[in-house]
């Protein structure tokens, strides 16, 4: 009865030692203590709150400025053209006089056109961001959790040490090792 039992421990015990061979447990393992450690900084609670302050309370704000842009861009000529007349000026004096005494506006009307494309990806981008940012505010407590862990470049070893045990019992108990002193040459 004890060697039906035996033979099963020892099917087990070696399973224990191929499987996380066969399904790469060490390169997967390897490779997740890497992500656990390049996250580390990041999934912070302070960074992951700065974060979350910067999307919400900076980038999102400015997704006013990014649709205001847009539609303001096409406007800067007849802007010009409207200063000029009430001013008596010609559109180039327009842009001379701003230039001269509001340099950084005029800079800035001046760039409108070429931001256009990128006022135009802001809007995307908040909604592409948005569960990113959502989603490590949402797991830092479960990042914590992960990360206190034992290194996961063991856990190949929590199978096959038990897995070892388990064969050196069963071949114990059904005497392989036995066996093989029988058959070695100075027994």
């Amino acid at each position: 009865m004890t060697r039906k039992v035996l033979w099963p421990v020892l099917v087990i015990g070696i399973l224990l030692i191929v499987m996380p061979f066969a399904i790469s447990l060490p390169s997967k393992a390897s490779a997740g203590q890497t992500m656990l450690n390049e996250f580390h900084p990041i999934m912070q609670p302070a960074n992951v709150n700065t974060t979350v302050n910067y999307y919400y309370q900076t980038f999102v704000p400015l997704r006013a400025v990014a649709d205001g842009g847009v539609q303001a861009a096409p406007e800067i000529p007849k802007l010009i053209a409207g200063l000029a007349s009430q001013l008596h000026m010609t559109p180039t004096q327009v842009q001379q006089f701003l230039g001269t005494d509001f340099p950084a506006m005029a800079k800035l009307l001046e760039s409108f056109p070429q931001l256009v494309p990128i006022f135009t990806d802001v809007p995307p981008g908040l909604d592409h961001y948005k569960p990113l940012v959502t989603t490590m505010k949402d797991n830092v407590h479960n990042y914590a959790q992960i990360d206190s862990l034992p290194n996961f470049n063991l856990f190949m070893w929590f199978f096959v040490i038990p897995g070892i045990l388990l064969v050196v019992l069963a071949a114990s108990g059904l005497g392989v090792f036995g066996v093989f002193r029988r058959r070695s040459p100075g027994a």
